[in-house]
């Protein structure tokens, strides 16, 4: 008599998903109830509450070695403030100093200009003009695990020659 053996999972990928947590920890919590089956979200840590240091290199060298190593994938949950955040700005430059793929998804809270764009961190925003980072809605992210699959490994293809790290680091929340 044969056997039949199923598919065995492979390890969850690991993840890291940078916000504003006073302003948009809902849609954290609401993407790690949806996802925690699929996806090792790097667990959320106010960066500002728990790295109690003035050292900007200091709390670089903490955010890359305790939230990004290990991660693929750094997803941005931008809300109305998030463009404002040096936090964020911080984890998206280490992000890209590890090479890492970059995704953007824009909430329903997200800020928007006179002409009806989102306001967008600046350095997520030169690394969408330079063709690295993936763009994505709250709603297409969220609308299934496929979507949410398919956006992350698009982001995992990206060239790494097209990031453009080269903007200077914020240095206060706005």
């Amino acid at each position: 008599m044969a056997s039949i053996l199923g598919s065995v999972p492979g390890p969850r990928r690991k993840i890291f998903v940078s916000y504003h947590h006073k302003g948009d920890q809902a849609y954290y919590d609401a993407f790690s109830k949806a996802f925690h089956d699929t996806y090792e979200a790097i667990t959320d840590n106010s960066l500002e509450r728990e790295i109690d240091s003035d050292d900007v290199d200091y709390v670089m060298r903490r955010i890359r070695e305790n939230h990004i190593t290990g991660t693929s994938c750094t997803i941005v949950l931008i809300g109305a403030e998030t463009a404002l955040r040096k936090y964020v700005d911080w984890e998206i430059k280490a992000t890209l100093d590890k090479n890492h793929a970059l995704l953007g998804v824009y909430l329903p809270t997200a800020a928007r200009s006179v002409d009806n764009k989102v306001i967008v961190p600046g350095r997520f925003l030169d690394n969408y003009n330079s063709g690295y980072a993936v763009w994505a809605s709250w709603a297409n992210l969220t609308a299934n695990i496929t979507n949410c699959k398919k956006l992350i490994e698009e982001a995992r293809t990206r060239d790494c020659g097209l990031i453009d790290n080269s903007r200077a680091r914020r240095v206060r929340n706005g």
